[in-house]
């Protein structure tokens, strides 16, 4: 039947009883699949990652400021990444940069929750909060 009307038999579902056939251009259904595929990847969530720096000793209202830019960042669903950058010597201010990050963390716990505590990387001392899922 599929030679006399110039098509393919594809087999649907071999796993059946009996075998599943479908009489079809063969082309034409990898193409549609392909599409379908592609149309699933492109409404698929993409994760942004947001960056919010701070120094060892970011003055109140800086700190205010940066907190009101991180919590818009959550709520439109991006991850943030808040680190505390040490320059030269203030390094040796590593656990009031630790206190900063632990304190936003704490300020912004109703929005998102922490995925990585504060944690030094050469220079950086980096924590990374998620959004909490809106209902």
């Amino acid at each position: 039947m599929a030679e006399e009307q110039e098509l393919d038999l594809v087999e649907i579902s071999p796993k059946a009883v009996p075998p599943v056939c479908k009489i079809m251009d063969y082309k034409k259904f990898l193409y549609e699949q392909k599409k379908r595929d592609k149309a699933l990847k492109s409404k698929a969530t993409k994760v942004v990652v947001k960056e919010i720096r701070f120094g060892p000793n970011t003055d109140e209202h800086d700190y205010a400021f940066k907190k009101k830019h991180a919590e818009k960042f959550l709520q439109e669903g991006a991850k943030l990444k808040a680190y505390v950058f040490f320059k030269g010597r203030s390094i040796i201010y590593k656990d009031q940069g630790q206190i900063l990050l632990l304190k936003l963390a704490q300020e912004l716990e109703e929005l998102g929750k922490v995925e990585q505590m504060p944690k030094l990387e050469g220079k950086r001392m980096i924590m990374f909060i998620a959004p909490k899922k809106s209902k």
